[in-house]
């Protein structure tokens, strides 16, 4: 609860402050305008259902695009902890790469896949492929090997002792792995969406700068912003305090 009343107090200050801002006039009002500005964009956006399109459609390659990252990183990244060789090789280009920032995958995409859906779930992929491979790789390192050990006594072998002992020990690196992965592949996608200017709420935010609406441009960065914050706290904060609970890492 205490929680909650700090969260209200912050929002509400930074609305406060916010607003006396706008009301100085430092900046006219088409460049910096009011809440109550932004509020009006929100509410004409959802009412002619321009904002609902984009979430949808947005949110559809949004999941395509990180559950293929979810799949091929899980399998590269248990590939590569699990053979020296690869470990040696393509575990170092993995490193590299996630330094590569998310944009500079669109000149691919585009001369590869042209200006098309393809091109978007691509840099989505990539943008969030190598954070899911290197969590799965790390996940598979770190864990204990007495638990390898442990499994084998017991009789588990092959698909079985990776599903039941391994992959339910390396799931608290895992998660944390996909948590960063979607926040990639979140940012990877508006800005495929700004470049392509398809339906999304990439292109609204880019026609909104078009027009030179700053309010749908603020609009719609709150939209991303609310988006993501609930992804987060609904999906990955609830399966990782479970994780915590069944592991016992809860703080006391």
């Amino acid at each position: 609860m205490k929680k909650i009343t700090k969260q209200i107090i912050f929002y509400s200050a930074l609305l406060g402050i916010w607003a006396l801002i706008a009301k100085l006039h430092i900046w006219p009002p088409y460049l910096f305008p009011p809440p109550w500005g932004v509020g009006e964009s929100l509410w004409a956006g959802f009412a002619d259902h321009s904002f609902w399109i984009g979430i949808v459609v947005t949110l559809k390659r949004m999941l395509i695009g990180y559950s293929m990252s979810v799949v091929l990183g899980m399998i590269l990244g248990l590939g590569v902890a699990s053979n020296k060789f690869l470990e040696e090789t393509l575990g170092g280009l993995l490193v590299s790469l996630q330094s590569l920032p998310s944009i500079c995958w669109i000149p691919l995409a585009v001369l590869w896949f042209g200006l098309t859906e393809k091109a978007i779930l691509f840099v989505v992929l990539m943008g969030s492929l190598l954070s899911v491979t290197i969590a799965m790789e790390d996940g598979r390192k770190q864990m204990p090997k007495i638990y390898s050990m442990a499994g084998r006594n017991l009789g588990a072998h092959g698909f079985r002792l990776f599903w039941s002992v391994l992959l339910p020990a390396s799931l608290p690196f895992i998660v944390s792995g996909l948590k960063q992965g979607w926040a990639f592949a979140w940012r990877s996608l508006i800005q495929a969406e700004m470049i392509f200017l398809s339906l999304g709420l990439g292109q609204l935010l880019m026609m909104g700068r078009d027009l030179n609406d700053m309010s749908q441009v603020l609009a719609v960065m709150i939209l991303i912003i609310i988006l993501g914050y609930c992804v987060d706290g609904l999906i990955f904060r609830t399966v990782e305090r479970r994780l915590q609970e069944k592991w016992g890492l809860l703080p006391a």
